[in-house]
């Protein structure tokens, strides 16, 4: 459902607000609602983005905040992101809320646990794909790729420009095959291209199902940051339903999103005040 509210650019962009400067409104949202379904991307939404993806670590602020939300016993929390499902699980370390990896393909969590099954019969494929590519890469400095199982990675924001051409030629020759014979799709992130297996499955459809196995006869309020291109299916599918997108990073005004923040620290307060706001709340 569109909030009339919003100034909608065309039917699928808002001209995002500043979430900080116009929290009073919100606040009111979250403290109506009966439940909230609060989900996080982790790489650029709850840590900067860093030059090599193990670099990337929780603050202890950020931690304990986030703790004290899923303490909450009118949060269900979920961190959902392009990692590896257990690469996700030791880094955020919190027991009890649902982990969402490889862009929702693998889902554990309290009443869910959900492996994709397509992308599982893909593994091999990428496996295979991740050997050819790095054996490849090898002088081009920089390169990082990552076999994250149901996916793979290959990271450039370290290679030198002058090395990007080569790097593309090989990545274009060693997926072009697979890509053309539908045995796996090819997208690009922030410094980053993605492979993933040929299956109809997106962050959307991982939040929709999460949503779907939560309990209670409501639908709860769903709010989702994220900051990246593959964030996007999630920011239509909240909403659609009524929830609060948020886009975290710099750039266009014009967003999928309804609201943005401009970093990581700027989620962190939002999230504090998230916190404070359903501090007092006892039950309904």
């Amino acid at each position: 459902m569109i909030n009339p509210k919003h100034e909608i650019l065309n039917s699928k962009q808002y001209r995002m607000k500043d979430l900080l400067s116009c929290w009073d409104e919100l606040a009111v949202r979250v403290k109506r609602a009966k439940h909230i379904l609060l989900l996080i991307d982790y790489d650029g939404s709850l840590t900067p983005i860093v030059e090599k993806p193990e670099l990337a670590n929780l603050s202890p602020q950020v931690k304990e905040c986030l703790q004290e939300l899923a303490g909450n016993p009118h949060i269900t929390l979920g961190i959902i992101s392009g990692r590896a499902m257990e690469d996700l699980r030791e880094r955020v370390g919190i027991n009890g809320i649902i982990y969402a990896g490889n862009h929702g393909l693998e889902i554990k969590g309290p009443d869910i646990t959900y492996i994709n099954p397509a992308a599982k019969k893909a593994e091999p494929v990428l496996h295979s794909l991740c050997q050819n590519i790095e054996e490849n890469i090898g002088d081009i400095k920089g390169a990082i790729i990552e076999d994250k199982g149901l996916t793979l990675s290959l990271h450039y924001r370290l290679v030198d420009e002058a090395q990007m051409r080569e790097l593309n030629r090989i990545f274009c020759e060693a997926t072009k095959p697979l890509a053309t014979s539908g045995r796996i799709k090819v997208g690009k992130g922030k410094k980053v291209y993605e492979v993933k297996p040929p299956v109809d499955w997106d962050k959307g459809k991982a939040i929709a199902l999460i949503a779907q196995n939560l309990k209670g006869e409501e639908q709860p309020l769903m709010i989702f940051l994220g900051d990246d291109v593959t964030d996007y299916d999630g920011f239509h599918f909240v909403n659609d339903s009524g929830g609060i997108s948020i886009y975290v990073g710099e750039g266009s005004t014009e967003s999928v999103a309804q609201y943005s923040l401009y970093s990581p620290k700027e989620t962190y307060q939002f999230l504090d005040m998230l916190r404070e706001t359903l501090k007092p709340r006892t039950g309904n």
